[in-house]
């Protein structure tokens, strides 16, 4: 058993997502930085989607019940990421302030034994989807011990969170004079787990469109001009036409950008986001 003793800013159990729900008008939720949970899962010996604790700018304080084998993922929260460690009964884990990105995962061996809503354990926010976020004296189970043995050694290679986000053309981006490669934004503080709105140079669209389908990752501009990603709790529908789309090996960078963190684009083809990505899960495979 986890017990919660201080949940920090927003400290809530995620895992992959709860996939093949936008008909239903749900999105997946899950990890903001779905490469950080899973190399933190991979660490302990956990399956790549595991349930964790997301942490958001700040982390919390947990005391351990019982012996556990853990790591944190993501961002310096003031313990080194990457390096598992053993905790034992009685001990606590005192997390702070983020030093680097926005968040970081708590990942014990054996995953957070939480219960699943339309095949997901994790916590979609604004809707209350899965449960909500962690409070003081909430209780964790640990799940049973998996077969795999944590990696012990090495400690993974991240690039730059503020390197430029990586894109395709949207379906709507013939709409606008110009696309935003060579444009810089800073994240808005109203930003959330829906979506990150940018500061910056404004866009007039021309034309209007009807409601349509929308994806993680997206890259809208509402009336006002400045553009809106989407990210893990996005609506399923938008009316907004969209001018671009992160690429699926650059969406962990979205879920690591802060308040006031500058944002730059690079447009890539279908091809070269393909070829990322399939170079970032070769890269992922090598860690085991």
């Amino acid at each position: 058993m986890i017990v919660v003793e201080a949940a920090g800013l927003l400290t809530t159990v995620q895992d992959l997502g709860r996939t093949g729900c936008a008909h239903l008008g749900v999105s997946a939720s899950g990890a903001a930085d779905a490469l950080a949970l899973r190399i933190g899962n991979r660490l302990v010996g956990n399956i790549d989607g595991a349930p964790a604790l997301e942490m958001t700018l700040t982390g919390g304080t947990f005391r351990f019940e019982l012996d556990a084998v853990a790591v944190l993922a993501g961002s310096d929260f003031g313990i080194e990421p990457w390096k598992p460690f053993e905790v034992k009964a009685g001990d606590r884990l005192r997390l702070g302030p983020s030093r680097t990105g926005a968040r970081c995962y708590l990942c014990v061996r054996g995953g957070i034994d939480a219960p699943r809503v339309l095949g997901s354990a994790s916590v979609h926010v604004l809707t209350g989807l899965g449960g909500r976020p962690l409070g003081r004296g909430d209780a964790l189970r640990i799940g049973p011990e998996p077969a795999c043995p944590p990696l012990w050694t090495g400690t993974p290679f991240r690039p730059d969170r503020l390197a430029p986000l990586r894109v395709t053309r949207g379906p709507q981006a013939d709409w606008f004079r110009r696309g935003l490669d060579g444009l810089t934004y800073h994240v808005r503080e109203e930003s959330d787990r829906m979506g990150l709105r940018l500061k910056g140079p404004r866009f007039v669209q021309r034309g209007e469109m009807l409601t349509e389908g929308v994806s993680l990752g997206a890259i809208q501009i509402p009336p006002g001009g400045e553009p809106l990603i989407l990210f893990v709790e996005h609506q399923t529908t938008g009316g907004y036409p969209k001018i671009a789309n992160v690429i699926s090996a650059d969406l962990w960078k979205v879920g690591q950008l802060r308040p006031r963190d500058p944002v730059r684009f690079e447009t890539v083809t279908l091809a070269r986001a393909r070829a990322l990505l399939v170079e970032q899960e070769a890269w992922l495979d090598g860690l085991a």
